[in-house]
């Protein structure tokens, strides 16, 4: 598991020995790689095969943490029952690193013309710590990939990307009944939250990415705090928000206008306005329509790619020379809930495409 809760957030190093040694029984040349400032956690690179195209098929090794005693049977245990698989992470994502292994065992190092790089990073549900590693260090290199996130089966070339940012708006406090002697944090806040509903107004006429149930940037006030009685006037309110933007907006950007508009609304006498990174952010995710690796997905699996709002490593594997497929054998709705399931007859029709991606891309 992996969390920014400390007690929650554990090695995935067991899982990423059981996949090399997995794949170094099937002739994979294994390097598993430790992330730089998150002790304990670990990337895993697996190659067959020599060349400077080929395919990735790329998995995050780390499930949420779970809720005890809500799960119907033990999470930790695979458990068949009522036409699906059941256990933390079979739908995101462990199910499809197993098939994508099972595939991969399928093939040998004289087979391929071009390498066939299997990735099982760390941290992917919290701090995207793995693939930040291993973009930092430009590895593996490869002309197309495949992240098995829960697509329901169907291809996905974009999603939105994210950021989240605290808000503190600092006062002084004083005794409430002489107002004039204090800065009253959360009036001051009151301010801040106007001119950030303004900026949200603001981009949803600015959006217009029509692939999308939403064509726009997002921007949710997530959770608030401030102020500790009533006879006291609050040196202190904070502020979370969350902002996702489709393809064509910049990270950066948006963080500075946000962070803008939020210094400049404030305008109570005694009150200044600091902002922080919750979540640095990753960026949005697009690949080209008529690129081989989306056609070939729509091909094998018979639907048009399209997009999801959630975020996944993507971005960052685009940034790294790869065009990029999203397409896992899970439901996104299963997810990060207690009986998480993939049902059986997903299975077959998953094993068909990346086969038949390794065949497209490799062979």
């Amino acid at each position: 598991m992996s969390s920014e809760n400390a007690p929650h957030d554990l090695s995935n190093r067991a899982v990423v020995d059981t996949l090399a040694n997995w794949l170094s029984d099937a002739g994979f040349g294994c390097e598993v790689l430790p992330v730089a400032g998150r002790p304990g956690k670990f990337n895993l690179i697996a190659t067959l095969g020599r060349g400077p195209g080929g395919l990735v098929l790329s998995g995050h090794t780390d499930t949420v943490p779970y809720d005890e005693g809500r799960w119907r049977s033990d999470p930790f245990r695979l458990t068949e029952r009522d036409g699906a698989l059941y256990g933390l992470g079979i739908c995101d994502m462990k199910g499809f690193l197993a098939m994508a292994v099972h595939v991969a065992a399928g093939f040998r190092d004289a087979d391929l013309k071009q390498p066939l790089i299997l990735v099982g990073t760390a941290d992917e549900e919290s701090t995207m710590a793995g693939v930040r590693a291993l973009a930092a260090a430009g590895r593996p290199k490869a002309r197309h990939a495949l992240i098995g996130e829960p697509t329901g089966g169907r291809p996905v070339r974009l999603h939105k990307g994210i950021f989240m940012d605290l808000i503190r708006v600092r006062g002084k406090a004083g005794h409430s009944s002489r107002p004039d002697l204090g800065a009253n944090a959360i009036e001051g806040m009151h301010e801040v939250l106007a001119e950030l509903l303004a900026f949200r107004r603001e981009l949803e006429r600015r959006g217009h990415a029509p692939e999308f149930a939403l064509p726009h940037p997002t921007l949710n006030l997530g959770c608030i705090h401030g102020g500790d009685s009533a006879n006291r006037i609050p040196a202190l309110c904070e502020l979370q928000v969350d902002l996702r933007f489709p393809p064509g907006f910049e990270l950066a950007q948006l963080r500075r206008e946000l962070r803008e508009r939020a210094a400049a609304a404030l305008a109570a006498p005694g009150c200044a306005v600091e902002c922080a990174d919750l979540f640095d952010g990753i960026p949005a995710f697009s690949t080209a329509a008529t690129a081989p690796i989306v056609q070939a997905c729509e091909t094998l699996t018979g639907h048009a790619a399209g997009a999801v709002d959630f975020a996944t490593e993507g971005g960052f594997l685009n940034r790294m020379g790869m065009e990029t497929v999203i397409l896992g054998p899970g439901d996104i709705e299963r997810a990060h809930q207690p009986d998480e399931c993939l049902p059986l007859d997903r299975i077959e029709p998953m094993l068909a495409t990346l086969r038949g991606l390794v065949q497209r891309f490799c062979l």
